[in-house]
């Protein structure tokens, strides 16, 4: 390589540059900054957690170096062409898919140690001398430590990248998980729930981001899809977990030791094999190297030439989304939408084994793998993202290369009719004069409705709600983890009154409310974001 082509290329005069002072971090704009140049916008894969596609939350109160503007002779420092082997996207091939599988594993390591408690309310009631109320709060409480890390994490990982904050935020998720474990009353137990929760937040709105950063856009559907069945696999996976578990080992606190054996494994392969892939912080990396190497302290990277508040983006990521909910509608119903799902899907965790142990007598074992069923469905769905892929690709042909938002709400048509028809299914097929197997076929298109309910959910607030798209998955996030936190706290007296069959066909008919949802948005959405001041015009 010549030496014209080490050289940094310089940077256009940055008087000529502006930016709002409200700067989001979207894939876009990172790579612009990185030097990656692409011939069109990225497509939001349809089979993603979207959360990954732009850096949750976004970066507020940001404005350019007013002496970074005045001073015309600095270098931008950016990647010396597309093989650079710095940039993340270079990477060996077998190295992107060791994180994939890393970040994937340790994303149903979270998700799974929500759900998994569910099978410890025995030997806890025992132990602590406490009602099996206060024991769902372990899970309750978890989720909303799920919910409420995103807020502060995201911005964190804007300003430290993407490692420090998938490998601090994991080592804390092992560590609190001791005193979980270990505890000797059930006020530290419920106290580390939530911070274990929180600090396991960070594989659900960071990971999939790290994904994006290694993969082109034309590849990246594929990983995406591997990494987004994890969240909601793991909740699913955990009864079945947990089952085997309480079923060989009567200490309840067995499940908490192989989640720390789990987790501990895990923090070893991220250490090993998930580096930092955040492309500005990368460029920090070079610039530093080339100031040092040649002692000329005119090597900038783009985003050393930005003001950055910490503050202020822990605002913006805590207010904009709230403001959203408030302000605009259809964020609201859909938010409500997808809340209620899963609401419903952890109320099930009490639900199920309800149902099977009443029933049909199944031991603890037995009721987790009663759970397979919604996983299978789950993957199902996962597996059938290429054809609505093919489908959204024909959308942006047909629109001349830009796809409508609406389009991402085909997906979800499917998911509100399967939701609520697999839960009715499933609740007239709970009698015990009928085959457990029957109730368990049916709740596999729940199981599927969800898959596509959240993905549909999630790309379509992404492309509607572009500008503000990092606060609007905020929202999200929030709603969904108050439903989930909430639900499973009135599961048991909902069963206890109405009975396998009747329960269930009135979370059914709860689901049935909402069917209309994604097939009227489907319609009015462009009149309504045409109208609204952070939609996509």
């Amino acid at each position: 390589m010549s030496d014209e082509e080490q050289q940094p290329r310089l940077a256009s005069p940055p008087s000529q540059l502006t930016m709002s002072s409200e700067v989001t971090f979207t894939p876009d704009l990172e790579r612009a900054m990185s030097g990656h140049r692409h011939e069109h916008e990225i497509e939001l894969p349809a089979d993603g957690d979207i959360g990954s596609l732009t850096r949750v939350p976004s970066c507020a109160g940001e404005v350019l170096n007013e002496k970074a503007l005045k001073n015309e002779d600095l270098f931008a420092v950016q990647w010396d062409d597309e093989n650079d082997p710095m940039c993340p996207l270079n990477k060996a091939k077998w190295r992107k898919w060791t994180m994939v599988i890393v970040l994937a594993v340790s994303c149903i390591c979270v998700t799974c140690c929500s759900s998994m408690a569910s099978d410890t309310y025995p030997g806890m009631i025992e132990t602590f001398h406490i009602s099996e109320e206060v024991c769902i709060l372990s899970i309750s409480i978890f989720v909303m430590g799920l919910g409420t890390g995103p807020l502060l994490l995201g911005p964190v990982s804007e300003f430290v990248g993407r490692q420090p904050v998938l490998h601090y935020s994991f080592l804390a998720f092992f560590l609190l998980n001791f005193p979980v474990a270990f505890a000797p009353n059930v006020a530290v137990h419920m106290i580390f729930r939530f911070f274990t929760g929180f600090a396991g937040s960070s594989f659900l709105s960071v990971s999939g981001g790290a994904i994006t950063d290694v993969f082109h856009n034309s590849k990246v559907a594929t990983p995406m899809m591997i990494f987004s069945a994890a969240p909601f696999i793991g909740p699913v996976a955990g009864p079945l977990f947990s089952g085997f578990i309480n079923q060989q080992q009567p200490d309840w606190r067995w499940t908490y030791y192989v989640i720390l054996i789990w987790a501990g494994c895990m923090m070893a392969l991220l250490v090993a094999f998930v580096p930092e892939t955040f492309d500005p912080k990368l460029l920090k990396k070079k610039a530093k190297k080339l100031r040092k190497s040649t002692g000329d302290d005119r090597y900038r990277a783009p985003i050393e030439n930005l003001n950055r508040s910490f503050i202020g983006a822990l605002q913006n990521s805590v207010k904009t989304p709230f403001v959203l909910l408030i302000t605009q509608p259809m964020v609201l119903f859909l938010d409500l939408w997808s809340a209620l799902i899963l609401g419903i899907l952890y109320l099930s965790f009490g639900g199920v084994p309800f149902i099977f142990k009443h029933q049909h007598n199944f031991n603890v074992q037995d009721t987790g793998m009663a759970f397979l069923g919604i996983g299978a469905g789950m993957i199902i769905a996962a597996g059938t993202q290429p054809y609505f892929n093919k489908k959204y690709r024909a959308a942006v042909v047909a629109g001349g290369g830009v796809a409508p938002p609406e389009s991402r709400l085909v997906v979800g048509m499917y998911g509100a009719v399967l939701c609520p028809v697999g839960l009715l299914l499933m609740g007239l097929t709970s009698f015990k004069s009928v085959h457990w197997i029957v109730p368990i076929l049916m709740s596999t298109f729940f199981g599927a409705g969800i898959v596509y309910s959240f993905t549909s959910t999630f790309t379509y607030l992404v492309d509607a709600y572009r500008p503000v798209a990092a606060s609007a998955l905020a929202s999200n996030s929030f709603l969904r983890s108050s439903f989930a936190a909430g639900f499973p706290l009135f599961g048991l007296q909902l069963y206890t009154r109405l009975g396998a069959v009747g329960g269930t066909c009135l979370l059914a008919g709860l689901l049935f409310l909402t069917l209309p949802l994604p097939f009227i948005f489907y319609r009015i959405g462009a009149r309504v974001r045409a109208k609204s001041t952070f939609g996509t015009k």
